[in-house]
């Protein structure tokens, strides 16, 4: 597969005004700087940028307001997540472009919802106690490997601000989960982007060989979002021999239980030989918990110290807390729904192959058409039709969701095959009858 450029854009660190630690003569504009400062880790975050924003109709001339901003912000777009699925009249609209549980909440858990609701007026359990206490049971780890956070997505933060100063490299797979470009660029660290291979998996070797001595962190997905294929446990083992003393290796797992290959890599074995491996996992795919926004780190307690001093306190609600914990005990639920969802990716998969597409490993709750250059074309397509689709760029990933949209969605795709060339990179290397 051809992996494009990303799309959150490499951008260098902008110079600009930096306040001295050591100094106790104010800079220029100190009390801005002092802020962003004290609240978003030091000196190497406090770059300014003097924007002006008119604002029409109360603004004009010299009097527009002055902001201090960082330049750093130029560099990248805000977050994009999957859109809504346009309102066709006479279609029913399905939205297949966020990776969301199509399956209604178990009772347990909403029930469990329900009882947290009843007292509001308590702060959650910033260390959450009861949650981690099951945690450490289920896992076999000690209480103190163990953090909550607002979803996997701050812990990724959590831990790029807890490891990377200024020039520091951060090593990530690339097409990978876009939240890596976006926090590590915002940390000013130099971001190594590693392509994947051929058939879209994680060419761990390549990463291997980007180590330097200013390497400090990386990220590997898997499954690899937004492409499917997951890490064997041999070739993540044999990576983790090569990692240098120090750096934090970080697995992401937000679609763990989705794995069906026999011999994929089993982080918590192996955390037990590195304690540099930190594991991620979420609460938002399985187990349906993606409004709650409640994820996990395993890390070694001294990675773990670190970064209850990154994550935002009180961040996990009481409710999300009281969600987790109850589907954490229907887990027999949980693998069930799992299990047929994996297995009708597997179909879906295997007809998108029949089809003629080129579709790689998919062991998350999606599937990935590498359509380069058509992605666009395909995801206006499905919008045409009250289906939105997540379109990367690179290709378009399509959630396993409600069973009718995975039929339309199949329907079109069989369409706008006929619009792709022969011996594009999205199709696979098959004969087709009629054509010599």
């Amino acid at each position: 597969m051809t992996s494009l450029s990303p799309r959150v854009p490499h951008g260098s660190r902008a110079s600009g005004p930096v306040s001295d630690p050591e100094s106790k003569s104010p800079a220029p504009h100190s009390p801005p700087a002092a802020l962003w400062s004290s609240t978003l880790g030091g000196a190497r975050m406090s770059e300014l940028l003097v924007a002006r924003v008119r604002i029409e109709g109360m603004h004009d001339g010299d009097d527009a307001p002055t902001f201090f901003l960082r330049k750093a912000l130029d560099a990248f777009p805000p977050y994009l997540p999957g859109k809504p699925a346009r309102e066709v009249p006479g279609l029913t609209a399905y939205k297949l472009a966020s990776n969301e549980q199509a399956a209604p909440p178990l009772p347990e858990v909403l029930d469990a919802i329900a009882e947290a609701g009843r007292e509001p007026r308590f702060y959650p359990d910033t260390f959450g106690t009861v949650l981690i206490g099951e945690l450490s049971r289920l896992l076999d780890r000690p209480r103190d490997w163990f953090i909550l956070g607002t979803g996997s997505s701050e812990l990724i933060n959590a831990i790029v601000q807890a490891t990377c100063d200024d020039g520091d490299e951060a090593i990530y797979p690339w097409p990978s989960f876009e939240m890596y470009p976006q926090v590590t660029g915002m940390a000013a660290a130099r971001r190594l982007e590693i392509p994947l291979t051929a058939d879209a998996r994680l060419d761990l070797p390549a990463m291997a060989a980007a180590f330097s001595e200013r390497t400090r962190l990386v990220f590997l997905c898997s499954p690899n979002n937004p492409t499917g294929p997951a890490l064997r446990h041999a070739e993540l083992e044999e990576f983790m021999r090569q990692v240098p003393a120090g750096v934090i290796v970080v697995l992401d797992e937000a679609y763990l239980e989705y794995v069906t290959v026999p011999d994929a890599a089993d982080g918590l074995e192996l955390q037990r030989r590195w304690p540099n491996l930190v594991l991620l996992r979420t609460f938002s795919k399985a187990h349906g918990l993606a409004g709650m926004r409640i994820g996990y780190a395993v890390a070694h307690p001294r990675v773990i110290e670190a970064l209850t001093k990154t994550v935002m306190p009180f961040g996990v609600s009481a409710a999300a807390q009281m969600a987790a914990l109850a589907s954490l005990r229907c887990a027999d639920a949980v693998r069930t729904r799992a299990a047929a969802l994996s297995a009708r990716r597997d179909q879906i998969a295997q007809e998108l192959r029949d089809l003629g597409y080129r579709v790689p490993e998919a062991q998350g709750n999606f599937v990935w058409l590498p359509l380069a250059e058509h992605s666009g074309a395909f995801e206006d397509y499905c919008a045409d039709h009250a289906l939105s689709v997540r379109n990367l760029d690179d290709g378009v990933r399509v959630t396993i969701g409600e069973e009718p949209g995975l039929q339309r969605f199949l329907g079109l795709a069989r369409e706008f095959r006929g619009r792709i060339p022969e011996g594009h990179p999205a199709l696979a290397d098959v004969v087709v009858p009629g054509r010599a």
